[in-house]
């Protein structure tokens, strides 16, 4: 299926903008809203290993997202339009230390990260119903496709979206992505699969792609049980099936067990060597502040877990900085949480996790593969007093390996959401 996507949105904004001019356009406006969300993050990766090629990445950068959507103008058929600006301000810098991912650096030696960059995105929309038809910027999180928001900015795609909520408790996701606009870059560009550690992906002459399809749907049975199964496909490179369990059990007042079940099927397009079976299980038990988890995860096949580039991926072990899906990599995974509320300190929580991986397939004659990484995560956001809703978060990691980069890092993010109406 090919359209001309820009020319598609540029119809749909026209018809929007027409039924605005009618008196049908209150809902458009009363229901709109708009938010200036700051962002201000540092970042410091130091590379451990002997012979690194670099000592370390460290940059700092204050980022700035403009985001508006509007409400849907009256009728049968609603229409409406979204609206983002992305702005990012380089603080910190050096041509030795860029490679963080927090801003766009110069495609030639010598690299430096420019003092600036952004791009602009817009979104029509139609609504029918409970169902609504998005084209244009996209930001979705779906288990086929999820948008990476882990840097200085958001990862954005370009395409077609449509969400219907017809049946209660049934949610409908079908759509095509063209383009992909990475965290650290203002460029629409054709997708590719992530190939990093020893994914041992082989492409064909085909390395990128234009077109990606997604579909699926999530049931939730009751107030404790939902099942999910969606489908996503990159063009002539891979295609993918995920099926998704989670059950919270009630077990008494401040405790419950929270199961969380996935499998995903990968394998090729007909352009590369794509052969995946990944299963995972997470089991989280609550009581009152504190959570513990526990976690397996197991892949097979010829290689490892298919991705679209720059993405977050739907694995259970995907953290700070690994997701442990290489080729036949076994993992587990160790985790706790505590709520400060517990202790009558709103807004404060901690997470710590350990996740050990191995097996990993590295080739004829080699040892398998190992890694292990260690997280801690420290946040506070203010509840009350002119600083209110303002967030700090602190993010430590620590990975070692003997066939990815060892490396110590420490992220610090302070964040504030700013209503305009």
């Amino acid at each position: 299926m090919q359209y001309d996507l820009k020319a598609i949105v540029h119809v749909i904004c026209t018809a929007a903008v027409l039924g605005i001019a009618g008196s049908a356009s209150a809902a458009f406006f009363e229901d709109s809203k708009a938010n200036l969300d700051l962002r201000n993050f540092y970042m410091n990766r130091d590379f451990r290993q002997h012979g690194a090629a670099q000592n370390k990445a460290e940059e700092w950068a204050q980022g700035f997202a403009l985001r508006f959507e509007s409400g849907y103008t009256q009728g049968p058929v609603g229409f409406g339009l979204d609206a983002i600006g992305l702005l990012g301000i380089k603080l910190d810098s050096s041509p030795d230390r860029i490679g963080t991912g927090l801003l766009k650096s110069d495609r030639e030696a010598p690299k430096r990260a420019q003092n600036e960059y952004g791009e602009a995105g817009l979104t029509a929309k139609l609504r029918l119903s409970k169902s609504t038809l998005k084209l244009g910027t996209l930001q979705p999180v779906l288990p086929s496709l999820m948008r990476n928001d882990s840097r200085l900015m958001p990862q954005t795609f370009r395409g077609a979206w449509l969400n219907s909520n017809e049946i209660d408790g049934l949610t409908l996701d079908l759509g095509r992505i063209d383009r992909v606009n990475q965290r650290d870059s203002s460029d629409n560009e054709e997708m590719t699969v992530f190939n990093g550690g020893k994914r041992n992906i082989v492409l064909g002459q085909a390395k990128t792609s234009d077109e990606f399809l997604l579909g699926g749907g999530r049931y939730q049975w009751n107030p404790q049980l939902a099942t999910s199964y969606y489908y996503g496909g990159l063009d002539g490179i891979y295609k993918q099936h995920l099926i998704n369990l989670v059950h919270q059990l009630p077990l008494g007042e401040g405790q419950s067990l929270k199961s969380d079940l996935r499998f995903a099927r990968s394998s090729d397009d007909g352009g590369s060597n794509v052969d995946n079976d990944a299963i995972g299980a997470l089991f989280t038990y609550k009581l009152g502040g504190h959570s513990f988890g526990a976690g397996y995860q197991h892949l097979s096949g010829d290689t490892g877990f298919a991705f679209v580039n720059g993405a977050d991926d739907a694995l259970l072990n995907q953290v700070q900085i690994n997701d442990f899906g290489n080729q036949d990599e076994h993992s587990w995974q160790v985790r706790y949480d505590y709520d400060f509320a517990a202790l009558g300190i709103p807004g404060l929580t901690l997470m710590t996790r350990y996740v050990s991986g191995d097996n990993v397939d590295r080739g004829p004659g080699l040892s398998d593969g190992k890694t292990w990484e260690r997280n801690t995560d420290i946040g506070y956001v203010i509840q009350s007093g002119p600083l209110k809703n303002i967030g700090v978060k602190l993010r430590n990691a620590t990975t070692r390996s003997n066939f990815l980069s060892d490396m110590d890092e420490n992220r610090l993010i302070v964040s504030y959401s700013l209503p305009l109406w």
